[in-house]
């Protein structure tokens, strides 16, 4: 079991700065709308020249209230039906897509995204079963996961998933203080989020997650640390503890938000700091950026294995598959590219009537790319960077190939964040706090964008 951290906030609050999430290299800031379709759909039938371990992704946006503090890419409404014809414009794009998949890949990871994807009723989740079976081949040790709204579901939507095939649950609370929820336009009394915890269990899942994030109007950090402890009696497998990202030029409902109430960057610190020691101190490891697992969770085995991934969808256990992403902005992810559909309802549905796979944005990967992604995946799910291992892995000569970059990282190992050794670098406990900080190191575009990302704590 993995010793409790101990948090050490003058460090944390030296290195709290603007940068990438890096659930992908390049990050999705350097996408580009300058690209040939033909060109896409070439890369699409080079990356499926042999089969392949696939992951699909469906983002499922609609929601019927707006959470002011959302980061989402969403589509508010209360009329249900929108869901059929959203049903349809999937479909679609699953058949435009599927002549260029290899037949013989295998979906080795299915994840429901939002939105909210209890917005539909079991019948609607029934039919787009339907719909991906008829299309997709699965492993017989497939992961299906999906996030559930507490406030609007029931035990026949989560049977409906799990007759699907899903056994990975996760739900936001955010906080249980019912002032903040208030405040953020999110109200979810506790009985509520106890009763979706029961309802997942009895439908049979095998392991759930919960959101919380801090930094939001009114919270303390007495108030924060209840609702870390609120939240433990729920017994999850998993947490994910996100930071809040103020970014009200991106997502104009923030501006809503009482600016007054918001916590100041050094209670925001002392909230980090509390959430940090007492999950690593009940079992969980601290898994890297917000994640949480019980030491015994298969995220955990897989960093102490050096077998984790990481990508749009998080941290990951699939590892070497493609993601191939449907709906309305979302993000599909090969080894040669990333692709990024349209961002808007009508957009997306307009492209899918001409018959056009929606992509608005891409990024074709250069060999310096792949090389550079690696570096940073490994770093940021194995915590070090084996220097003979990816000379022989990337056919290259790490040491000469990062001389700058392995001399940039002296500060850091002088601030105890990592142990620079000969022929490895290891990062420390303190260091998984700022993981995000030396993956930067590594970013070759970083100097031109990083105004553009939230900051790091």
């Amino acid at each position: 079991m993995n010793q409790p951290l101990q948090v050490d906030i003058d460090l944390i609050r030296k290195y709290d700065v603007p940068g990438p999430r890096y659930t992908s290299y390049p990050t999705a800031a350097e996408f580009s709308s300058d690209f040939s379709r033909d060109a896409l759909l070439a890369r699409i039938q080079e990356d499926n020249r042999e089969p392949r371990p696939i992951s699909l992704y469906f983002h499922l946006p609609f929601c019927e209230s707006l959470c002011w503090f959302c980061g989402c890419t969403t589509v508010i409404s209360r009329d249900h039906t929108r869901a059929d014809a959203y049903l349809d414009a999937l479909e679609r794009e699953i058949q435009i897509t599927a002549p260029f998949l290899n037949p013989g890949n295998r979906v080795v990871q299915l994840h429901f995204g939002g939105g909210t994807p209890n917005f539909l009723s079991p019948e609607q989740i029934a039919r787009l079963a339907g719909i991906i079976h008829a299309h997709f081949a699965f492993a017989a040790d497939a992961e299906v996961s999906v996030e559930f709204d507490p406030r609007r579901l029931t035990l026949e939507q989560v049977s409906a998933f799990r007759a699907l095939g899903a056994s990975r649950a996760s739900f936001g609370i955010q906080d249980f203080n019912p002032a903040v929820q208030e405040a953020v336009h999110r109200v979810q009394p506790k009985e509520v989020s106890d009763q979706a915890a029961r309802f997942i269990r009895e439908a049979g899942y095998t392991s759930l997650n919960l959101d919380l994030i801090y930094g939001l109007p009114l919270q303390t950090v007495d108030s924060f640390a209840h609702t870390v402890d609120l939240a433990l009696e729920l017994r999850p497998d998993r947490f994910a503890v996100f930071s809040y990202a103020h970014v009200p030029w991106m997502k104009p409902a923030q501006k809503l938000l009482p600016q007054a109430s918001m916590p100041s960057p050094e209670l925001k610190l002392q909230m980090l700091k509390g959430v940090i020691e007492t999950l690593t101190s009940r079992g969980y490891t601290y898994i890297g950026m917000d994640h949480f697992a019980l030491d015994s969770d298969e995220l955990s085995i897989a960093q102490r294995a050096r077998t984790l991934q990481r990508n749009f969808q998080g941290y990951s256990t699939r590892a070497g598959a493609d993601i191939y992403a449907f709906g309305m902005s979302s993000i599909s992810q090969t080894h040669s590219h990333y692709r990024q559909n349209e961002k808007t309802l009508p957009a997306y549905e307009a492209r899918l009537a001409k018959g056009e796979l929606p992509a608005c944005r891409l990024r074709a990967l250069s060999r310096e790319d792949a090389i550079r992604r690696e570096v940073i995946m490994r770093l940021m799910c194995d915590l070090e960077l084996d220097y003979s291992a990816l000379s022989a892995r990337l056919g290259i000569d790490f040491k000469s190939h990062f001389a700058k970059e392995l001399a940039a990282l002296t500060v850091f190992a002088n601030d105890g964040l990592l142990a620079l050794e000969p022929e490895r670098l290891r990062v420390t406990d303190t260091g998984r706090l700022l993981i995000r900080n030396l993956a930067m190191t590594f970013d070759a575009y970083l100097t031109e964008s990083e105004r553009r990302f939230s900051r790091t704590i």
